[in-house]
């Protein structure tokens, strides 16, 4: 087997736990949506079994991602993103990177229409987000801060802190998200201008 392949196979296991925790979703609730037995996925997330098709076949699709994403194929040389957009809770996600094991990206709709609930669920978990809200009014709930951003303001914090995002108005909202999830913060590094 080459180092290249290796390489690919070695890899899978955290991309798959990583996608799972970003889901919040259990080992057991994986189980039940794959029908792959729960000490399969445990030791596939460790490294201990050797992914097949007939494991991440049923994998990709309860993700809702491509195969080639969920390996990690190698890039082909076309720099250009396929994204394939799902939705989850009324919520629809547009990926706008190939890589699940690094800084992800976004952009997500929430529908408007409905009212928004007076204090909604709030989470924690591993890693840092980004956000930019491209129109519409988006709350975010975060710690014992409730908050409306609006097109062109951004938000960054540690996903440890309870947090939730809903929309704020009867439009729709829009808005870009990078997530880094073992707690990478964005660095953007630009040229200063010459005068």
């Amino acid at each position: 087997m080459s180092e290249d392949i290796a390489s690919v196979l070695t890899g899978v296991g955290p991309r798959l736990k990583a996608l799972r925790r970003e889901h919040g979703t259990t080992l057991a609730r994986l189980s039940e949506m794959t029908g792959i037995s729960l000490s399969t996925l445990s030791r596939l997330e460790a490294g201990q079994r050797k992914p097949t098709l007939e494991l991440l076949l049923p994998l990709a699709k309860a993700h809702g991602v491509q195969l080639d994403e969920l390996v990690g194929a190698p890039a082909t040389g076309d720099p250009r993103i396929h994204a394939r957009p799902f939705t989850r809770c009324g919520v629809t996600y547009i990926p706008l990177t190939n890589q699940l094991g690094a800084l992800r990206a976004y952009k997500q709709i929430l529908p408007g229409g409905n009212a928004p609930l007076a204090k909604p669920d709030q989470r924690a978990h591993e890693g840092y987000e980004w956000l930019y809200v491209l129109s519409g009014r988006l709350r975010l709930l975060l710690g014992e801060h409730d908050l409306v951003l609006t097109a062109g303001e951004a938000a960054e914090f540690d996903t440890h802190i309870p947090h939730a995002m809903v929309n704020a108005d009867a439009e729709p909202v829009e808005f870009l998200s990078l997530f880094g999830p073992q707690g990478e913060r964005l660095h953007v590094r630009a040229k200063p201008t010459g005068r």
